[in-house]
């Protein structure tokens, strides 16, 4: 039997997951508006102290104070135009707020019909 890996040689993630509603403009100008599930997931080679990635609740407390501005806003006036845009936003502004040795690894916001858009940070 093999032994076991230490944990230092592993990679965890931690993910938190927070509801949005937006409104954007499609490519042929038409008013779009969905309900999105964001969810951010950061990861980190081995655990820390409390054998935990980071503190989840200071992930969802970082991602709740990005998300309130957003919520029934169109994304226009906020300078985004598509939920790409509103991914690479996210990502950018809660990755700083990760702390290391963990880092963020991905945001995705999921439609109500389970389409799911993926950004890799």
């Amino acid at each position: 039997m093999d032994a076991p890996l230490p944990s230092s040689r592993l990679s965890f993630q931690a993910a938190v997951q927070r509801p949005l509603s937006v409104v954007y403009r499609t490519p042929d100008g038409a008013w779009e508006g969905h309900d999105f599930t964001v969810e951010v997931i950061a990861a980190r080679s081995g655990l820390d102290g409390f054998d935990v990635v980071m503190d989840f609740r200071d992930l969802e407390a970082a991602l709740d104070q990005l998300l309130a501005p957003l919520q029934g806003r169109l994304l226009g006036e906020l300078g985004l135009q598509d939920p790409l845009a509103l991914a690479r936003r996210l990502a950018a502004d809660l990755a700083p707020r990760v702390p290391a040795p963990a880092r963020l690894l991905e945001v995705a916001l999921t439609d109500g019909r389970g389409r799911r858009l993926a950004l890799r940070v």
